[in-house]
């Protein structure tokens, strides 16, 4: 599949949902993918890329932004504290702002940097405990504590169970950010992106359906 057809298909979710054709931005992840793959949706003009690990991001995105303009990088993977400096200074976009510590790392930073990338809180919407995020019965209180801190939050985002049905943890999603007054919904993934859209979704991260299989180290 390619990165047009994806694009048609998120379109055609859109319309059916009554929503405006090109409200929903495709992240196309690039995590563990050759750069040769990276580069050739880079010469398409796609410019919006996510990455899971900083470490990986920074081995690979410097060089492409001296040749490609307006790169809009999302960090969609678990942040350490020790970390959050290198992904501040090479990501637009955090999506995984998921516990008190980092956010008030954030802050710090945000304030020594004098910026700060777009953030979203992660929401553990099946409350996995392999999985990293907000409870959701935590979410509200821990969105306003973000914003004490001074610190914008654009909108959550969520990972549903993969033996789940993805709609139920949409919507779920949506009405966390709805009651905290939130318009960003990162939610949807290559196997059920349309879903996500249908539901608010303004981000969906795809990697596979565009790239094709991940290329793991063994």
């Amino acid at each position: 599949m390619s990165l047009q057809d994806i694009q048609s298909r998120i379109h055609t979710a859109e319309e059916k949902a009554g929503r405006a054709v090109g409200s929903t931005q495709l992240i196309a992840v690039s995590k563990v993918q050759p750069n040769e793959r990276v580069e050739s949706v880079l010469n398409e003009g796609h410019r919006c890329f996510g990455e899971n690990r900083v470490q990986e991001a920074a081995g690979k995105w410097p060089d492409f932004a001296t040749r490609f303009d307006g790169l809009d990088l999302h960090l969609i993977g678990p942040l350490q504290t020790n970390k959050a400096r290198q992904a501040m200074e090479l990501f637009q976009n955090i999506h995984t702002v998921d516990r008190p510590k980092l956010a008030k790392t954030i802050a710090r930073l945000a304030q020594e940097l004098g910026h700060c990338p777009k953030l979203f809180i992660q929401v553990n919407t099946g409350e996995e405990p392999q999985k990293a995020g907000i409870a959701p019965r935590d979410a509200d209180a821990f969105v306003k504590e973000c914003r004490d801190m001074d610190l914008v939050i654009e909108g959550l985002m969520c990972i549903p169970p993969a033996e789940e049905e993805p709609s139920l943890h949409f919507s779920l999603l949506r009405k966390i950010a709805e009651r905290n007054g939130l318009t960003g919904l990162s939610m949807g993934m290559s196997g059920d992106f349309e879903s996500a859209v249908a539901l608010g979704a303004t981000h969906v991260r795809v990697g596979s359906a565009i790239f094709g299989a991940r290329a793991y180290e063994i």
